[in-house]
């Protein structure tokens, strides 16, 4: 028998060591796609082959048509279903925290279950002909595939934002105390319309429920043409501006931290197309910028971690494909409904 040299050796064991942890942190997959890590086996059902690249690219699509996050911010969840964690007025108490020697600590907790919510999936395949793939032998590159997932992303993104103004702009939604229904001369299309004073008695309705002033106010396309375009708007800017009013402008004008305009439709298959947001107007107390569900909140939508993922991609032969699979599954809800005002038919 050959003897075995030194660098055969060096060779055979940084293969043994590579194996190892390639066991250790789940990197080594057998044959038919099962994956070994350090809870065990997983079989093809317990685990998703996921490509990190493209995910990164379905986790950080943007499009500026989509405002409904402004109301409804992703917050991740873990599970698929449970109960809303809501919000009353005591989220927004001043409270006595003042403590005597030898006295009881106050102890506090914001929020309580409310009613279930359960994450509903959205599924989808980008696909890539082989026809658009100059090499059809290998797998399309990043760009092929980025071009895939944002287009499906698109599409999941506008049904979100369809779910998240249905919510928003549902009247049962809301308390007497917190909606409004303009109607005729109250219009703010109509010369006698007053938009101020409408933005002023949603944030005192708000103010007046939960002690602080909304900081996003959501106009409909409707609705903020009616606003800029209206009298009372209008003659607060003819002597300081010849621009056209902007959602910055109403900003400063209601005083009111975001003015954001939803621009986004929805088109059926006979190509009638009809406004998201309608002809509305909703007034929020949103916690921006945080992805923490016990913060109150207008609203969150529960997003299960790690999603939008995209699959490993596969080749379909009926079609001489290339697919990648979309999953993305979450939920808008409604966790601190006195902190909305909603105002209905500005035009």
């Amino acid at each position: 028998m050959n003897r075995i040299s030194r660098n055969q050796i060096f060779f055979i064991v940084a293969v043994i060591a590579l194996a190892a942890i390639s066991v250790q942190f789940g990197l080594l997959h057998t044959r038919d796609g099962m994956m070994l890590s350090m809870a065990g086996v997983l079989s093809n059902q317990g685990a998703r082959m996921i490509d990190p690249i493209l995910t990164n690219v379905a986790q950080g699509y943007r499009n500026a048509e989509h405002v409904g996050h402004y109301l409804f911010p992703h917050v991740p969840v873990q599970v698929s279903g449970g109960q809303i964690i809501e919000f009353g007025k005591e989220a927004f108490y001043k409270y006595n925290l003042r403590r005597v020697p030898g006295g009881q600590v106050k102890r506090l907790q914001f929020g309580y279950l409310g009613k279930p919510y359960a994450l509903v999936q959205d599924s989808a395949e980008g696909q890539v002909p082989r026809e658009h793939i100059r090499d059809a032998s290998i797998v399309p590159g990043v760009n092929l595939g980025t071009r895939s997932v944002n287009t499906v992303m698109k599409v999941m993104m506008t049904s979100l934002e369809y779910d998240q103004a249905a919510l928003a702009t549902n009247a049962a939604n809301y308390d007497a105390n917190h909606k409004v229904t303009l109607a005729g001369g109250t219009k703010w299309s109509a010369a006698t319309g007053t938009p101020t004073a409408d933005i002023d008695a949603g944030r005192e309705a708000i103010r007046a429920s939960t002690g602080v002033y909304p900081n996003v106010a959501l106009l409909s396309a409707l609705g903020f043409k009616s606003a800029i375009n209206n009298a009372n708007v209008t003659d607060r800017f003819k002597y300081t501006s010849a621009q056209s009013i902007t959602e910055e402008m109403l900003a400063r004008l209601w005083n009111i931290d975001k003015v954001i305009v939803g621009k986004c439709i929805t088109m059926t298959e006979a190509g009638v197309a009809s406004d998201i947001w309608g002809n509305n107007v909703v007034l929020a107390y949103v916690n921006l910028g945080s992805e923490n569900m016990e913060e109150p909140s207008y609203g969150y939508t529960y997003t299960m971690e790690g999603n939008p993922i995209v699959e490993e991609t596969y080749w379909d032969n009926g079609t001489k494909s290339w697919v990648y699979p979309v999953n993305y599954e979450r939920a808008a809800v409604l966790s601190g409904i006195t902190s909305g005002y909603l105002i209905q038919n500005p035009n």
